[in-house]
Parts: structure tokens; C-alpha cells; sequence
């Protein structure tokens, strides 16, 4: 691994060079920094990547670049000019991960593609993140989070009613499919080169790290012939046993009682009758039984009698509920902060960083533009 400032973690000694903007790249890089590693962001003069200009914003910062970019280093170079860009091999050459994120042939019209920068830094370990991969035909296509997991067929499977669907409210693409997926290979590459001694390009498509979250609907498609119908599988709100059922006073309840013990407990909670037990025989009747006997009382009626039955079954908590979470208190979830600008501190974005493998420091404050141009490149 190469040098950088002295961290705890896992990955302390490990540099990245982080180009990448907005969401995926920022989140990947996020977990490297919370367990140890050096990351310094890559940003363009004068105005820096775009979630620096993203609302709402507190103490003058972007919350959102704030939340992302804590404990990260910053330089800004306008890539576009050679000068500047030769201002960079320092870095290149200590570097260990470097992570991009623009449309496929980007970084080698700039002279940084991979096989450019192989040639003088073998060890590289190159992580690409675009919607479709580095190749095929739609390599070049934009696209969102939205697009990308209807192109995977995931948003098929449950948008509501299709006069009315509903959007996703988690960017599933962009973090499971993205952020994870690249963590996880930057990993395996830091793995491989202990072994190798040479690194190597990481090409993650989003659209195909969506695909392992269908594994139940391609094995009905594909093993049993059976295609996913929109909100009507086991576990998209076919079943009565896995739907969301409204309460008296506009709550939800999530049930998921799906094993024959948390169902029968469940039905015993609200009383069911003995006729609609029986799911199989009539599933809509089922439901429609499930729903009145639901809708009959108010959330906390049923939160006592789900926590009594302990059939996993909840009242869907509101993000204000679920921020205060004694659960989450108990196990130091929210414990850790970021600064952003001016203003009081506020709980950073948690991680799912072993609290054993991460940098046991406070990763505090997101950087200022180009504040480490000068640590890090030198004086002009």
C-alpha cells in the first residue's frame, strides 16, 4: 500500500483518487474513508462537483455533499488543461484505487484511462461506475437511478397502480447496484494485487448490479416459466401475508408474516375469521378479510398487539420516528457527526463499516474546494 497520512481502519495506507460526482461514487468512496483509507476528491475549478450545489443547504454547505464527502481531502485542477493535469502523477503515482464515474471514453479523451495509466502505474486499481458498463450498446446512453432499474425489469415488479404508481423511495441503483458492488470489488482487487503485484479495471454497471435483487423473479420466470406480475408475487404484495394495510387513523401496518407460525400468531392478533385463514383458497378474500380487520383500529392498538405476538408484523415508522429509534440509540448508529459550513453539527450518514475495521477518529467535515492543492500538489 502506498504512503498518505497515518489513519486507524482497515484500510489504512491506502490512497484513492476519487473523480467521481453526485451519489455512487461519493458513497463508495465514503465507506473506504470510514475505514481508513486516504481519499482525496478530484474536483473541476471554480465550482467544484455538482453536489456542492445541491439543496437544502446549512452553515452555507450542501447537506448532501456535507453527508457524502466527510473526511476527504480535496484538490481542484481543470482537467482539460495539460499543464494542470501533469500536476496530478504525483498523486497518480501513490495512488492505490482510482474511482471515476464519467460516460465510457471520458477519461481517456483526458490522457487518464486505464490503459494510459497502466503503463506507469501497474498496481492501479481503476474503478469505472456508469449506468451500463463500458461496453454494449447502451454504454453511452444517460440515464438516472430510475431508468436504470426499470431497464433491469426491478420496477416492474411493484409500481402500484399503474394510474397512479409510485416512485421508489430509496436510489437502489445508484447505491446497491453502484456503490456496493464497487466497494466490494476494490476490495477484491486490493486482495488480488497482494498476490499479482498488479491492479486492474473495475467496470461497474449499475443496471447489472440491480440483477442479484430479482433473483426470486428470475428463478420463477426463468426455472418455472411463472413472470413476476406487478404487486402480485409473495413478496410484492400478492400475498396477504406481505402487504402493507392501512390502520384507522392513516398508518400503515408492514405485514410479513410469511412462515405458517408468525401467520397463524398474526391471525390469532386480529381476530380473523377461521374461513380466511386458509390463504391459499382464497387469497384476495384473504386480504380484503386482513384489511377490514386492520383498518377497524388505530396504530398503536396494533403496535401492542404485534409486540405481543412477535409475528412480524410493525407499524411503518415515519424517518422522524425511526431517527429517534431506541435501537438505533442503543447500538450508537447515529452516534457519529459532520460539520457542515458554519452550523451546529448534525448526525453523519451511518455505514455499514464494522466499528473493528473503521478509522476510530471522527471523519468530520467534508472538504473545501481545492483545499489540499497545496498539501498535495505543491506550490505552482
Amino acid at each position: 500500500m502506498s504512503g498518505g497520512d497515518a489513519r486507524g481502519g482497515a484500510l489504512a495506507g491506502v490512497t484513492v483518487l476519487d473523480f467521481s460526482t453526485l451519489l455512487p461514487g461519493p458513497m463508495a468512496t465514503l465507506l473506504l474513508a470510514e475505514a481508513g483509507a486516504e481519499v482525496i476528491k478530484v474536483e473541476r475549478p471554480p465550482e467544484g462537483e455538482d453536489m456542492r450545489r445541491q439543496e437544502p443547504f446549512r452553515g452555507g454547505t450542501s447537506v448532501n455533499f456535507a453527508l457524502l464527502n466527510r473526511g476527504k481531502r480535496s484538490v481542484a485542477l481543470d482537467l482539460k488543461d495539460p499543464a494542470q493535469r501533469a500536476r496530478l502523477e504525483p498523486l497518480l503515482a501513490r495512488a492505490d484505487v482510482l474511482v471515476e464515474q464519467f460516460r465510457p471514453g471520458v477519461m481517456e479523451r483526458l490522457g487518464l484511462g486505464y490503459a494510459q495509466l497502466a503503463e506507469r502505474h501497474p498496481r492501479l486499481i481503476y474503478c469505472s461506475i456508469t449506468g451500463y458498463g463500458q461496453t454494449g450498446p447502451k454504454r453511452l446512453r444517460a440515464g438516472h437511478d430510475l431508468n436504470y432499474i426499470g431497464d433491469a425489469g426491478l420496477l416492474a415488479l411493484g409500481h402500484g397502480d399503474p394510474e397512479r404508481p409510485v416512485v421508489p423511495p430509496a436510489l437502489v441503483a445508484d447505491i446497491a447496484g453502484g456503490s456496493w458492488p464497487a466497494v466490494a470489488n476494490i476490495l477484491l482487487a486490493l486482495r488480488a494485487r497482494e498476490a499479482t503485484g498488479r491492479g486492474c479495471h473495475l467496470d461497474i454497471a449499475m443496471t447489472e448490479g440491480v440483477l442479484p435483487f430479482l433473483y426470486w423473479a428470475m428463478g420463477a420466470a426463468l426455472g418455472a416459466g411463472q413472470w413476476p406480475r406487478n404487486n402480485g408475487e409473495r413478496v410484492t404484495g400478492g400475498s396477504p401475508r406481505y402487504r402493507l394495510y392501512p390502520t384507522a387513523d392513516g398508518r400503515l401496518a408492514a405485514v410479513a408474516a410469511l412462515e405458517e407460525k408468525f401467520w397463524r400468531a398474526f391471525c390469532d392478533a386480529i381476530g380473523l375469521a377461521p374461513e380466511w385463514r386458509d390463504d391459499a383458497r382464497d387469497p384476495a378474500g384473504s386480504i380484503a378479510a386482513v384489511a377490514a380487520a386492520i383498518r377497524a383500529r388505530p396504530a398503536a392498538h396494533w403496535r401492542a398487539a404485534f409486540d405481543a405476538a412477535d409475528c412480524c408484523c410493525t407499524i411503518v415508522a415515519t424517518l422522524e420516528e425511526a431517527l429517534a429509534d431506541p435501537q438505533f440509540a442503543a447500538r450508537g448508529v447515529f452516534a457519529r457527526q459532520v460539520s457542515a459550513g458554519a452550523a451546529a453539527p448534525m448526525p453523519a450518514v451511518p455505514v455499514p463499516i464494522a466499528p473493528a475495521l473503521r478509522d476510530a477518529r471522527q471523519l468530520a467535515a467534508a472538504p473545501a474546494l481545492g483545499a489540499d492543492n497545496e498539501a498535495l500538489l505543491g506550490r505552482r
